[in-house]
C-alpha cells in the first residue's frame, strides 16, 4: 500500500470519528433541550401525572343517625356551641359546659356564670372566656386547669395546640393589648397595638403567632397580616393591606391565608400579598388547615352555591357548584367537607367528590371528628358514620 493510500485510510477514519463524535453531541443537545423544556413546562404536566392511579371511589356513607346515647339532649335553644377534641365532645351552653365522649355518654358537666360565654377545645383542651367581660378559664375533662381575670375588658381568646392562650383585650393608652400564657397559665408575652386586632393563629409549637389587624385606608377597611415570635418584641414581617375586611386568619409554615367577608387572600414568607380572591355572593362561612383553605358563597339572586378551593399560595382557586345554598363548612386532614340542606359531602383539593352522606334539612351545622359527623340542630346533636 502507498503511502497516499494509507494517508486517506487515516484521513478517512478520523472523519468517521469526527462524525460520530458530532453525532452524540447533537444527541446531548437535543437531550438537554427536552431536559431543560419539560423542567420549565413541569406545573403544567405534573399535577396531571401525580393523578395517575389515585383514581378515588366516591364512598357513599349511609347517613344513618346513631342509637344510643343519641341525640343528645341540649338546652337553651340553637345558641349552644360545638366542638370535638380528642375524641370528646364539648358542648357549651349558656349555663354549663358539658363533656361528652364520641359515644354520647357524659363525662362531665360544670355550671359556668358567664355572660356572652365562647367556646374553643384543641387537644382536649377547652377554652371558655366572657366576650365583652373579663373572666376566662382553661379545662379538661378533669377540671379546671387555671383561669385569669383581666384588668380590661376581653375581646377574643384564642387557644394553640400546645395549650397556650393569647388573650386580646381593650387597652386605656392603645387599640389592644394581646397577652399570652403557657399551658400551665404562666404569662409570657405582652404586645400593645395601635391597631385593632381581629384574629390570632399561632405559628408551630406556639413559638410565636399571625396577627390580622383592621384599619381604614383610601375610604375602606382593609387586614393587614404579621407575624411575630413571644421572644423577640419586633415583628419578623408585616403585609400591606388586603382590600377585604378579613374574619379569620390562618397561619402556616410560609404564610398566611385571611378569609374576608368579600374576599380570601394569602400572604407569602416575606409578607407580601400572593393573591386575593373576590367573592361573587354571601360569604357564608370558611375554614382553613395547614394553608389549605375552603369558602362557601351564596347568591340567591342568581341562584348560584360555590365552595371555593385553595390549595395553598400560587394555587388557582377550584370552583364548585351546587343547587342549593351551603350551610357549614371545614377543612379536616386534607379534605374539605361541606354541608348542603341534604347532604354533607367532602371534597379533595383537586374537587373530586371523595364522599357523601344524606341528611335532613333540620340541621344547621356539623363538625367533623374521627369517623363521625355529628349533626347540629335546633336543641340536639346527631351522629352519622362519616368514611372518607
Amino acid at each position: 500500500m502507498s503511502m497516499y493510500d494509507e494517508n486517506d485510510a487515516i484521513e478517512k477514519q478520523n472523519k468517521e470519528k469526527r462524525k460520530k463524535r458530532l453525532v452524540r453531541f447533537a444527541v446531548f443537545l437535543i437531550i438537554l433541550v427536552i431536559g431543560a423544556v419539560i423542567f420549565i413546562t413541569q406545573e403544567l404536566w405534573l399535577p396531571k401525572l401525580r393523578g395517575i392511579g389515585k383514581q378515588y371511589t366516591t364512598i357513599v356513607n349511609d347517613g344513618r343517625l346513631a342509637q344510643g346515647n343519641f341525640p343528645i339532649e341540649v338546652s337553651g335553644g340553637e345558641a349552644y356551641q360545638l366542638e370535638c377534641s380528642d375524641n370528646m365532645l364539648f358542648v357549651l351552653s349558656d349555663s354549663s359546659i358539658y363533656i361528652y365522649s364520641d359515644e354520647g355518654g357524659l363525662i362531665k358537666r360544670r355550671q359556668h356564670a358567664y355572660t356572652n360565654a365562647v367556646m374553643n377545645a384543641v387537644n382536649g383542651r377547652a377554652l371558655i372566656y366572657e366576650s365583652g367581660g373579663s373572666r376566662f378559664s382553661v379545662e379538661d375533662r378533669n377540671g379546671v386547669l387555671y383561669s385569669k381575670e383581666s384588668e380590661e375588658n376581653i375581646m377574643f381568646v384564642r387557644l394553640s395546640p400546645d395549650g397556650y392562650t393569647a388573650v386580646v383585650t381593650t387597652s386605656a393608652d392603645y387599640d389592644c393589648e394581646i397577652n399570652v400564657y403557657d399551658r400551665d397559665g404562666k404569662f409570657i408575652y405582652e404586645r400593645k397595638c395601635v391597631e385593632r386586632v381581629n384574629d390570632i393563629s399561632f405559628t408551630e409549637d406556639s413559638k410565636g403567632c399571625v396577627i390580622s389587624y383592621i384599619y381604614a385606608e383610601n375610604g375602606s377597611l382593609v387586614t393587614s397580616v404579621q407575624e411575630t415570635t413571644f421572644t423577640e418584641s419586633s415583628e419578623k414581617w408585616t403585609s400591606p393591606g388586603l382590600d377585604t375586611l378579613g374574619v379569620e386568619v390562618c397561619g402556616f409554615g410560609n404564610g398566611a391565608a385571611v378569609i374576608g367577608i368579600d374576599a380570601c387572600g394569602y400572604v407569602d414568607g416575606s409578607g407580601q400579598i400572593s393573591s386575593l380572591y373576590r367573592y361573587d355572593g354571601e360569604f357564608a362561612g370558611g375554614s382553613c388547615e395547614n394553608g389549605r383553605t375552603a369558602v362557601i358563597i351564596n347568591s340567591d339572586d342568581t341562584r348560584k352555591y360555590v365552595m371555593t378551593l385553595f390549595d395553598g399560595i400560587g394555587k388557582e382557586p377550584l370552583e364548585l357548584s351546587f343547587d342549593s345554598p351551603l350551610i357549614d363548612v371545614t377543612v379536616s386532614e386534607g379534605l374539605a367537607y361541606v354541608m348542603t340542606k341534604n347532604s354533607v359531602l367532602a371534597y379533595d383539593f383537586e374537587g373530586s367528590l371523595r364522599s357523601t352522606a344524606q341528611v335532613n334539612d333540620s340541621y344547621t351545622g356539623f363538625v367533623r371528628c374521627g369517623g363521625y359527623v355529628f349533626l347540629k340542630s335546633f336543641d340536639k346533636i346527631d351522629r352519622i358514620n362519616y368514611e372518607s
